[in-house]
């Protein structure tokens, strides 16, 4: 990695819609898809899973009903803890509610609004709403998996290391034990220097130190597979290495750039049955 003083290059590397000029029908079709997913699935939209007017969550029931509990997707959003809505992201719902999994996407408040603190905060709150009423919708929240994208692979590696005890009395120690990180960021410090991402962010020395994953110890029982598009960022790519680098090939026993993906294409891999991060996620939810 360049120097922290490298600000133009830091944006080339943190830029994406910089670097995938098509980023704009991409973003298109995904809504569009989207809102058709919404129209013609099961699906229970904007439960609210606490207080604030952002925590809402979509769940897409299993597509068929089964006599086991079914386990529970959860897939947490990018924009880099500013953009986006959980209603741009329905798209990814249906591989897996047609394998059989419950399915969730929450939304959060965004910078610079709020802090990631609070975001990282609410994504807690919304793992403790789901093992607390998973069962309702036909979920076992004994068997959780997270995946995000981006700024949400971020997020999915601190529920993690979250201490569901100091959640809720009535809640077991780790929340989650399975994760999937798409692109994700696990050392913030590069962010902190980034021109473009800076001012929303408003991360400090202290804070890079609280919310970066690949500083905290490797959590105990846990696995996360970290997967990113072969194409991407010299950047985004020495984050998913990083974080097996960190937590050692036990926590994240797979840690790969998946060729011919840029930052966007590969969360239409996740989506995709037959695409390789998909795979990787039906693998994780078995495991669950």
């Amino acid at each position: 990695m360049k120097t922290p003083s490298d600000a133009a290059w830091l944006d080339t590397q943190y830029n994406n819609r910089a670097r995938i000029p098509e980023h704009p029908a991409i973003f298109a079709r995904w809504k569009e898809d989207s809102a058709r997913v919404r129209g013609a699935t099961r699906c229970l939209l904007d439960l609210r899973y606490g207080e604030a007017a952002a925590e809402t969550l979509d769940l897409f029931l299993p597509a068929a009903r089964a006599v086991r509990a079914a386990p529970v997707l959860v897939f947490i959003h990018g924009g880099y803890w500013r953009s986006l809505d959980k209603a741009d992201q329905s798209f990814v719902a249906p591989g897996f509610a047609d394998a059989g999994a419950l399915v969730v996407i929450p939304n959060y408040a965004l910078c610079p609004a709020v802090r990631i603190e609070t975001i990282a905060l609410q994504m807690t709150r919304m793992l403790a709403w789901l093992h607390r009423h998973a069962a309702e919708h036909g979920g076992d929240a004994r068997r959780i998996a997270i995946a995000g994208h981006s700024a949400g692979g971020h997020l999915a590696a601190m529920l993690l290391a979250c201490d569901g005890r100091k959640v809720g009395a009535d809640l077991p120690r780790r929340l989650a034990t399975r994760a999937l990180a798409i692109s994700g960021l696990f050392d913030l410090e590069p962010l902190r220097h980034t021109p473009f991402l800076a001012p929303d962010l408003r991360l400090t020395p202290t804070s890079v130190r609280r919310l970066s994953p690949a500083g905290f110890p490797a959590p105990a029982r846990a696995t996360l597979h970290a997967l990113v598009g072969g194409g991407e960022s010299e950047e985004f790519l020495r984050q998913n290495s990083l974080i097996r680098d960190r937590w050692g090939g036990a926590v994240v026993p797979v840690c790969e750039a998946v060729p011919g993906l840029n930052h966007l294409t590969v969360l239409d891999d996740f989506a995709a049955p037959g695409g390789r991060v998909h795979a990787h996620t039906l693998a994780l939810l078995g495991n669950a």
